[in-house]
């Protein structure tokens, strides 16, 4: 059985599209269909069920999927013990500043040793963007902040979010509570702004930067507040608390992306630890997890 038709048919179904599958692949949609055609002819079933919106599996193409995968892996251990991988695999994983600044310092070392000749390629941007690019296809791990529900994202637990001052400043000293946050299309100003709309309180957007040091400046001398989580408070600032009189906020969703029909010991094993991490970290809660062993 070819394990690229495979390939192609375990990434088709981890993305739910062609076209998605295609970025992922760096193929057209059009050699895409025509690989799961391939295999859907040596395999005389049909695999995929194409509707106007999504592509599902048949039952065949349910029973297939974890064959597919275990053949997949073992494909990639094999060129492994056999050093027919490049050294230094490549990981591009992808994250904000804050996250990156919570979880990295321990991650790094403790990875490190696992895997001396890995190669990390660390981008930081805003999670929206960061899991645009992912899904062209160009990063292969990204942790980030749920802002629209997708296909890949698998949830880790959830944060909840805080208005944040100065130490010294109280929200009462502004009639117009003057805020600094990250530009349109950030699920914390979103919180922000609409919990301040629910309340008819005034605000006015400050400052406003995509950078985490261009909110927390303004913040940290007194000039502005701002919505952060508890892991993100920069110093000299504290979390105002509930009897100060601005609105609860809710909480966000944490979420890890990887890689579609893509395995390997070093990536799976960097995904594990920041997995643990995230789970680990004080603030954050995890989903219960079902036993699987009953």
């Amino acid at each position: 059985m070819d394990t690229v038709l495979l390939r192609t048919f375990v990434t088709v179904a981890e993305c739910q599209g062609f076209s998605a599958a295609g970025k992922v692949l760096h193929r057209t949609q059009s050699a895409v269909s025509l690989q799961i055609k391939r295999l859907e002819d040596q395999m005389g079933q049909a695999l995929l069920e194409r509707t106007s919106r999504s592509v599902l599996l048949t039952a065949p193409g349910e029973r297939l999927l974890p064959y597919a995968r275990h053949m997949l892996k073992l494909e990639d251990e094999a060129r492994e013990a056999l050093g027919d991988t490049q050294r230094g695999e490549l990981i591009r994983f992808a994250t904000s500043e804050e996250q990156a600044a919570a979880y990295l310092p321990a991650l790094l070392p403790r990875y490190a040793e696992r895997f001396p000749d890995t190669r990390l390629e660390i981008h930081c941007d805003m999670s929206a963007s960061l899991v645009k690019r992912f899904q062209e296809g160009l990063l292969d791990v990204v942790l980030s902040i749920r802002h629209l529900p997708t296909q890949s994202g698998q949830l880790l637990g959830w944060e909840p979010m805080v208005w944040v001052v100065a130490e010294g400043v109280s929200p009462a000293q502004w009639a117009t509570l003057p805020m600094a946050l990250n530009p349109e299309g950030c699920i914390f100003r979103a919180h922000a702004l609409s919990a301040l709309g629910r309340e008819e309180r005034r605000w006015e957007v400050h400052y406003s930067s995509q950078s985490p040091t261009g909110i927390n400046l303004p913040v940290q001398a007194g000039l502005a507040m701002t919505v952060k989580t508890p892991r993100s408070i920069p110093e000299g600032c504290r979390i105002v608390g509930e009897a100060e009189g601005l609105p609860p906020l809710g909480q966000v969703e944490i979420e890890l992306h990887r890689r579609p029909g893509h395995t390997s010991e070093a990536l799976e094993a960097f995904c594990e630890e920041l997995e643990h991490l995230v789970i680990d970290h004080d603030g954050v809660a995890a989903p219960e997890r079902s036993d699987s062993a009953s």
